[in-house]
């Protein structure tokens, strides 16, 4: 008997093998380690049987075809190349590869060029071309099954397989082995495989209808608001939100000891202002999952495993938020974070949220400020605030997002003269990470003392909201704090105008409700919810059917059609204006391009075509080795800080006409100062 009869008759079995090696160097490619995949294996063996299960049911097409090994090895490559994916991720990033990250493969540019080195994203487009051309081959004169294709046992196969896996998921799912609701999707996807996440993320997403929705249901809702009172227009203060990032009170960890208190300020803030425990939807990451419950007072609990709304519903849907609200109460809406403008999509999403203007890292015109990480340091953020303040008459509604604090943490000594010492974890590397940790957090509490002064000598009244989104990774366990709970930091509401001290401790999504309700505000459909309903008989069950109601289901909260419009949102809170140019030197064609509002991620674009450009001030740029002629056009872009580069906005097209009398030519002189 030849050897393909014989793999034929076991082929089934021979797949269960070949499952279990892909899944296998799939866990060691994620985790950078084939020892930590085998402690995985032989420590979780039934979660690992599942995921693997997965990759089998996979194979099980092959039986409906011919050229099986074909399918074989395309099924094979296929969850190699999602094991490299995830791997390349977690080797720069802290979240593994999940659903919404499935478009970056239909831009391969996109990926590579973010996540390699040139020559690494070269070799990467050299391999996938190997790789399609191996494939056309190989489907033409590859082997091929001579036998009698017996469908009637294959499909049945294949169908079975699938309901296997089905009723395996239920069966896990109830008994606790699986979990459909990820608090951080890093350990979801190292505590519940990879195939099993990754596919949660697909297709587990946005909100299941309820079971009794309707609209009466939702006008019964809306009845057990009539306690709350007419929102009174007398007082309108500002309202500024500053998510702290991974903020929390570190003294809070049982084995640490520091040399001194990293956060003097923030807890002088807790003893004489409102404060509290602040529960958040995630640990050690997800960012913009508490932004998002902060902003638009939905809880994530009801959304799929480890998704981010961000990325899914409000690409496409605009969403009611503390910003549409303030707004058609008079209020100028902002949004700054210290970070590149496509981070977590908020260039997208901003303008779904009611914000008018979104000032990032690449609107900031200050240089040589980030810390030993690559961060920008949060103190840039206190000129951002007041010149939003300084840039309307009407009050302001500014929703702060800070970067500093953001892993991950060193291993190794990087800071030269440490203010503040660490000692108590198990090893020096978890030192280190704690110390770079801790003295990172004392100079956003140096931030949070210099916006307050700010904020004082600016004069108007002020409501500052403060918040950590979620605690640090530090692979951080329930037994590790004090308070025994890992969804949780801290928030203070500070005031220069005499609120009265109110200390309850609230989850992320509660927030905003809570502090428009201190000050009479009592508008919008979710807000007014919790500011009637909150701690009541029903009140996740209500909360679940409006936030379907108002995101996925027919709008009766707003009568059939939502009166939120996605807003024309300005970047930077001011236009890039191009004056003229100003030639410096004939030899090598140096130029100063003079304009206003220029930052570091100015760029100047000729004819179409980019070129090297130095920044010199807010209303300097240089160029050199280009000479301008007659009628070039010339513009100044603001282009990304991602690795995408991609245009953000820019200056009007300006004509370059040296030798005529025009309204805008080509100057000479000497250099600028």
């Amino acid at each position: 008997m030849k050897w393909n009869d014989i793999c034929n008759k076991i082929s089934l079995l021979l797949h269960v093998l070949l499952s279990a090696c892909l899944y296998f160097l799939i866990e060691a490619i994620s985790r950078h380690s084939f020892g930590a995949a085998f402690t995985y294996m032989t420590t979780r063996p039934v979660i690992f049987a599942y995921n693997a299960g997965y990759i089998f049911v996979t194979l099980l097409p092959a039986y409906l075809f011919r050229r099986r090994t074909f399918w074989r090895v395309l099924v094979s490559v296929f969850w190699i190349i999602l094991g490299l994916i995830n791997g390349l991720l977690l080797a720069n990033r802290v979240t593994p590869f999940t659903g919404p990250d499935l478009k970056l493969i239909t831009d391969g540019v996109a990926i590579m060029t973010k996540y390699l080195p040139p020559w690494g994203a070269t070799l990467g487009f050299i391999l996938l071309g190997c790789l399609g051309v191996f494939f056309v081959f190989f489907l033409f004169i590859g082997p091929k099954y001579r036998g009698k294709r017996r469908l009637y046992i294959s499909i049945p196969l294949v169908l079975a397989g699938i309901a296997g896996i089905a009723v395996s998921t239920q069966v896990l799912l109830e008994n606790r082995i699986l979990s459909n609701y990820f608090g951080n999707i890093a350990f979801a996807y190292e505590d519940y495989g990879y195939p099993y996440c990754l596919l949660t993320t697909i297709f587990n997403t946005g909100i299941s209808q309820p079971r009794d929705y309707s609209e009466s249901e939702i006008r019964r809702i809306e009845r057990s608001e009539y306690s709350l009172p007419e929102t009174t227009p007398e007082h309108r203060p500002n309202i500024i939100f500053v998510q702290l990032e991974s903020f929390f009170d570190p003294t809070l960890v049982n084995y640490l000891s520091l040399s001194e208190d990293p956060i003097p300020t923030f807890r002088r803030l807790m003893k004489e202002y409102s404060s509290g425990y602040f529960k958040v939807p995630s640990v050690g990451a997800g960012t913009a999952n508490t932004e998002f419950e902060t902003i638009t007072g939905m809880s994530l609990h009801y959304f799929g495993p480890g998704e981010y709304p961000y990325k899914s519903i409000l690409q496409h849907a605009n969403c009611e938020s503390s910003a549409y609200i303030l707004r058609d109460l008079g209020y100028a809406t902002h949004a700054i974070h210290n970070n590149e403008a496509n981070f977590y999509s908020r260039k997208t999403v901003f303008p779904r949220l009611g914000f008018e203007t979104f000032t990032s890292e690449e609107y900031m015109p200050k240089e040589n400020n980030q810390n030993p990480l690559g961060w920008v340091e949060d103190w840039v953020l206190t000129e951002e605030i007041t010149k939003c303040l300084a840039s309307t008459k009407e009050q302001d509604f500014i929703y702060t997002i800070s970067v500093q604090g953001h892993g991950d943490y060193p291993t190794e000594p990087v800071l030269e003269d440490p203010l503040i010492t660490v000692s108590g974890s198990d090893t020096p590397e978890q030192d280190y990470k704690w110390e770079y940790y801790v003295n990172q957090i004392y100079e956003m509490d140096q931030f949070i003392e210099e916006l307050i002064h700010a904020l004082e000598a600016y004069g108007e009244d002020t409501v500052l909201v403060l918040y950590g989104d979620h605690l640090p990774t530090m692979g951080l366990t329930v037994e590790d704090m004090e308070n025994k709970y890992l969804f949780q930091t801290q928030y203070v509401i500070w005031d220069n105008f005499g609120m009265k001290k109110e200390d309850v401790n609230l989850a992320s999504y509660q927030l905003a409700a809570e502090v428009l309700n201190r000050l009479d505000i009592h508008e919008g459909t979710i807000l007014r919810y919790h500011q009637a309903r909150k701690n009541t008989k029903n009140y996740q069950v209500d909360l679940e059917m409006l936030q379907y109601d108002i995101l996925y289901g027919k709008k009766y909260s707003y009568d059939g059609s939502s009166p939120y419009k996605k807003v024309k949102m300005r970047l930077g809170l001011y236009d890039v204006v191009l004056d003229s140019i100003q030639l410096i030197s004939e030899s090598d064609n140096t130029y100063y391009v003079r304009g206003s509002n220029f930052t570091p991620s100015c760029q100047v674009q000729i004819n179409g075509e980019w070129y090297d450009t130095v920044y010199i001030s807010t209303t300097v740029l240089l160029i050199r080795n280009k000479a301008l002629d007659d009628f070039d056009r010339i513009s100044v872009v603001v282009r990304s800080n991602s690795s995408t580069r991609k245009a953000l906005s820019k200056s009007y097209d300006r004509a370059v006409y040296a030798l005529y009398n025009s309204k805008w030519k080509l100057k000479q002189g000497a250099a600028a100062s």
